[in-house]
């Protein structure tokens, strides 16, 4: 189900993000972005990991990897890139069969890399 909130995705995402998956939402920051299809497919493949590890499994992990990132001397951005779902879903946001064809729990093909 897509939303559109621009104050609640600017707060959740520190003013970062267009667009930010929270299950079962996908919150957008205006109409507009709706037809944006890569974001979308990006914010999908979203809704598919958060399912995988159990929604919360999601946000722990999340949370894990960026702070290790940043500990290890990544600035946000950097850290960011680096997140095992964010790298999956950067990689396959232009395929639109990907959400189709997409093996379960494939972002760990990307974990600490």
């Amino acid at each position: 189900m897509i939303l559109v909130n621009q104050k609640l995705v600017k707060v959740l995402s520190l003013g970062f993000a267009n667009a930010i998956t929270l299950w079962p939402f996908i919150l957008l920051q205006n109409k507009e972005l709706a037809e944006d299809k890569p974001l979308l497919i990006h914010e999908q493949i979203h809704l598919k990991q958060q399912l995988e590890m159990l929604i919360i499994g999601f946000y722990l992990l999340y949370l894990i990897e960026y702070l290790m990132y940043r500990i290890k001397g990544n600035n946000h951005l950097e850290s960011y890139l680096k997140i095992s779902f964010e790298q999956e879903a950067y990689q396959h946001e232009h395929l639109d069969e990907y959400l189709t064809n997409r093996r379960s729990y494939f972002f760990l093909h990307y974990l600490f890399k």
